[in-house]
């Protein structure tokens, strides 16, 4: 039985529940006062079920999904304006024990060369990252209790908080580690991270089992939970996603949108983030092997639904896609990319040759930041680079309660725009650099409080002759 506030994986995920979404979605998708009515709600900004939500990526209707994009972008440039957060993965151990099928870590790849950072060499990779512009990192490491234990990871987060490089330094490090105890959440928590990050990849139970036939990721129940044990170890921000490309995109889509609306109800507060990775080549795996991908067309409405269904989620994108790929979505929900990403253990500070690879997937935009920040403000956006809510303590309920009263503007406009002039100042080339003064002049008039605007500019001038750090 659909159970949104049990803790058991099979209630709140209910394939029941899922199944018969799926049926009233396709009875539904050409129901013209339905969708007019979801649609009006979304308007409100208060969310959408994960019924209502399939009905409008289901719906066929031309007119009506004009109406969905327009009021993805609405709901966008309402919430986040023209601010996208940048960050970088950075790998530290490619070692894993799972026999997941969609991915080179498996045990059973002996192609793919094993590779775990000391110490000493994830300082480097940090200092390389510093030097791109980088402030915010997501730590990657595959399943293994012996060569990644927690203890490993905790050194590592310290490691990476402790160097400072010139200007540089890391002030958000997010961890995607495989699913774990309460007790080692709380560890997480302690070292400062900034969100946990887990993806289910599939929440058909029965897929989610085929693709991971071997290793302690087989437990579908234990994977799925893992949010809720994050929680209570006192983790308020947690990121969800799924693979799309692994199972019926449209089951996967609900599924993500009922673990968000159960984290709601039973833990006080939604995901912070959601992320919409597509498969992708990697090694020994072949994405066109994969009967399920979906079209780009596809991908730009999932984001769009999504964006209107959780309007306060950030949404996140990955140089998994083309640059084409990413500019659609840009347009239509998405909040944080990153850029310059290396997805191979050591690869900032040397990219690896083909053949001594160690990449989880390959990386479709292979541009570098310098080129993502210019492309990004090119297209009016403002590349923030600001973490500046993780470290004021407004995480959790306390952020989203920020953005739903439309606050957080006053927060994160100056923020966003303090974060850009340090990289102009410090990283960006001659052209970048001409072109972001400009879109600050800019932006700074759309900071809403007129005297939080008067110290930005203060600062930005502040900035402009060394100082560093500034942040509302």
């Amino acid at each position: 039985m659909y159970d949104i506030l049990s803790s058991k994986a099979e209630d709140f995920i209910n394939d029941e529940e899922i199944l018969a979404t799926l049926e009233y979605a396709d009875k539904n998708k050409g129901n013209e006062a339905l969708i007019d009515s979801i649609l009006e709600k979304a308007r409100m900004c208060k969310g959408l079920s994960h019924r209502e939500a399939l009905v409008l990526l289901d719906c066929e209707i031309p007119g009506k999904n004009k109406e969905i994009f327009e009021l993805a972008r609405e709901i966008k440039q309402r919430f986040y304006g023209n601010r996208i957060v940048m960050f970088a993965p950075l790998y530290l151990s490619n070692y894993c024990v799972n026999g997941c099928t969609y991915c080179p870590y498996h045990l059973k790849n002996k192609h793919i060369r094993r590779k775990k950072l000391s110490q000493e060499e994830i300082r480097a990779e940090v200092v390389a990252l510093q030097d791109m512009g980088h402030k915010r990192l997501a730590v990657e490491t595959g399943e293994h209790p012996v060569e990644n234990p927690i203890e490993y990871v905790l050194e590592s987060i310290r490691t990476i908080y402790s160097v400072k490089h010139k200007n540089g330094s890391i002030r958000r490090v997010n961890v995607n580690i495989a699913a774990t105890t309460v007790e080692n959440y709380r560890k997480l928590k302690e070292a400062g991270i900034g969100t946990y990050i887990l993806f289910q990849e599939t929440y058909n139970k029965k897929a989610y089992e085929e693709l991971h036939p071997t290793g302690p990721k087989h437990d579908y129940a234990y994977h799925t939970e893992a949010m809720d044990r994050a929680m209570d170890g006192g983790i308020d921000d947690v990121g969800c996603g799924v693979l799309f490309g692994l199972n019926l995109y449209r089951y996967d889509f609900v599924g993500v949108l009922m673990h968000a609306e159960h984290l709601e109800a039973a833990k006080g507060c939604g995901p912070h983030t959601i992320s919409v990775p597509r498969i992708r080549n990697a090694d020994d795996i072949q994405a066109d092997l994969f009967s399920n991908a979906i079209s780009d067309d596809v991908f730009e409405k999932i984001v769009a639904v999504l964006r209107v269904a959780v309007p306060y989620t950030g949404l996140i994108i990955s140089t998994r896609e083309s640059p084409k790929a990413r500019e659609r979505v840009l347009k239509v929900g998405v909040s944080q990319i990153s850029g310059g990403s290396r997805t191979s253990v050591g690869g900032y500070v040397e990219e690896e040759k083909e053949e001594d690879n160690s990449a989880q997937f390959d990386v479709s935009d292979r541009r570098t930041l310098d080129q993502v920040v210019n492309w990004l403000i090119g297209m009016g956006y403002i590349p923030s680079f600001c973490t500046a809510c993780y470290r004021e303590g407004r995480t959790g309920d306390r952020f989203m309660s920020l953005v739903k009263s439309g606050k957080i503007a006053n927060c994160c406009q100056p923020n966003a725009l303090m974060t850009l002039k340090e990289y102009l100042e410090d990283y960006a080339s001659p052209e970048t650099k001409a072109k972001g003064e400009e879109l600050i002049k800019k932006e700074l008039k759309n900071v809403p409080n007129e005297r939080i605007r008067e110290i930005a500019a203060e600062r930005l001038v502040q900035i402009e002759n060394g100082v560093r750090d500034f942040r509302f």
